[in-house]
């Protein structure tokens, strides 16, 4: 059974959850929009695993999302569109300017992604149903990834006029290693499904639903957390580095 983790309780749109020992569950608290992302949305959620980071309490990282039908249905377009969002043009006079802006507003939204990647903890993500758009790019910085067999994902920001600019098209082709397929679904925007994910390796299970998706992390996270936090963060960071570096660089 779930307990309540110290500290964590002032966070607005994520549940933060201890489901064992040394585990934290943080759960997207947005269900009734799909669990779509706006700015204070991540903002928040780079907090989030900011603090995860550095909590001496805390070994191993469920991220998963409250509500049945989506993890999250990415970018809430209607909110980045409006007042001060990252796609709206109010109050800004030219383009070079609304350009400006925007980067600004991009480079705060790629620190708060790659929060997740830069926990010093193992994270492992639950998808399920509609898992799009940012969704992708949120998953591309967990450590391990697993989701349901209802899961419909999409590399979907073709399809609203943007490219994925927040992490999937340089965190994808290294996740899969197959990069036909990655242009094919980056390009197209088509959706694909668990048993796709499987097959390219983006993720590591398949589960029969949500449910046993999250007990399936849940054991996971517990057997990695009996394990030395020393050993575990030390292997995690260096599988980073040698991701992105040769063989005698990570010497």
């Amino acid at each position: 059974m779930a307990t309540s983790l110290d500290g964590y309780s002032d966070f607005k749109y994520f549940l933060i959850s201890s489901p064992a020992e040394y585990v934290a569950h943080v759960e997207i608290n947005r269900p009734e929009k799909l669990n779509a992302f706006f700015e204070d949305m991540w903002l928040e959620m780079g907090q989030v695993f900011g603090k995860l980071s550095h909590d001496s309490n805390v070994r191993t990282v469920i991220f998963s999302a409250v509500g049945e039908r989506a993890f999250s249905s990415g970018l809430d377009v209607q909110a980045a569109s409006q007042g001060n969002g990252v796609l709206s043009p109010e109050g800004v006079s030219d383009g070079s300017r609304f350009a400006t802006r925007a980067r600004r507003h991009i480079y705060e939204f790629q620190d708060s992604i790659s929060a997740i990647e830069k926990c010093e903890k193992p994270v492992i993500v639950v998808m399920h149903g509609i898992s799009i758009g940012l969704a992708i790019d949120m998953s591309c910085c967990a450590d391990i990834r697993i989701c349901s067999k209802d899961t419909k994902f999409s590399v979907k920001e073709v399809d609203i006029g943007l490219a994925a600019d927040i992490g999937t098209l340089s965190r994808l082709p290294k996740v899969v290693g197959n990069h036909s397929w990655v242009k094919e679904v980056c390009l197209s925007a088509r959706f694909f499904d668990a048993d796709e994910a499987l097959a390219v390796g983006f993720v590591s299970r398949v589960l029969e639903n949500k449910a046993k998706a999250i007990e399936a992390a849940t054991k996971l996270a517990t057997l990695i957390a009996s394990k030395s936090p020393v050993a575990v963060q030390g292997t995690k960071e260096i599988l980073n580095y040698s991701r992105d570096s040769s063989v005698a660089d990570s010497e």
